[in-house]
């Protein structure tokens, strides 16, 4: 009787725990129905990512004609000094950026 016991126990004890395995496969955190939802979270990242590698690669080039080792662009300077410090000639005819 108790060796019986046991191996029903044994087989219960078996079965919990795949059991346990398989529901976290299916509906678990990182299961089957998440990932889909996770491909979409990854599809929105990169469409994300592109953009703000797309902005860093704006401003990289701008600090790159600011760089003083190889001479800075001289309208890029004059362009920010006149934007910091809203200096401008009485000549001279001034077009805002809607930025």
């Amino acid at each position: 009787m108790t060796t019986l016991l046991r191996r029903a126990g044994l087989s219960a004890a078996a079965l919990i725990a795949i059991s346990f395995f398989v529901y976290n496969a299916a509906l678990g955190p990182t299961g089957f129905v998440a990932a889909k939802a996770l491909q979409v979270e990854l599809a929105q990242k990169k469409v994300e990512y592109a953009a703000l590698d797309k902005k860093r690669a704006e401003l990289k080039n701008r600090v790159g004609l600011l760089d003083p080792k190889r001479g800075a662009d001289p309208d890029m300077v004059d362009e920010l000094v006149r934007r910091q410090l809203n200096v401008a000639r009485p000549d001279e005819v001034i077009i805002p950026l809607n930025k």
